[in-house]
């Protein structure tokens, strides 16, 4: 794979991150553009973040600050175009988004994800990411559906 080149997200990438919504599924993509026009403003704490190969938007993170806690993030998204999953372009992405949050002295990281068998590859992902798993809430999504939280210390 060529070399990912990471960027701040902007509005000309947002339709680019629409096709990598509609392909993986990780949420309606026609909830992307009022997402970023909430927090993808200049003064906004947000992090958005395009993974680009080739010069085409192929992937993107996006976190927030917890709210009343000290300099915990949240990695609410990450998503990659599934062509070109598994070549590296998630990795650099978390790995752009922890150096950010570590340049800003911020300290820790946690993500979301489902507990099911079809996020078995996501958690083995983060897992393969430095990430621990912290806590698992049963059926916190949906009957049968745990929330499994992991976090990692920047």
């Amino acid at each position: 794979m060529t070399k990912p080149n990471i960027k701040q997200t902007t509005m000309e990438h947002l339709s680019a991150l629409q096709k990598v919504l509609d392909e993986t599924e990780l949420f309606p993509s026609e909830l992307l553009h009022a997402m970023f026009l909430d927090t993808g403003s200049p003064d906004s704490q947000a992090l958005w973040l395009t993974g680009e190969l080739e010069g085409s938007p192929v992937g993107f993170c996006y976190a927030i600050p917890e709210d009343m806690a000290d300099g915990t993030w949240n990695m609410l998204a990450l998503a990659v175009l599934p062509k070109v999953q598994g070549q590296g372009l998630g990795s650099a992405l978390v790995a752009a988004a922890e150096d950010h949050l570590r340049n800003e002295n911020q300290r820790l990281l946690i993500v979301d994800t489902s507990g099911t068998e079809d996020f078995k590859r996501t958690r083995a992902f983060y897992t393969q990411n430095g990430y621990e798993e912290e806590a698992r809430i049963r059926d916190f999504w949906a009957a049968g559906d745990d929330k499994v939280t992991f976090r990692k210390s920047l």
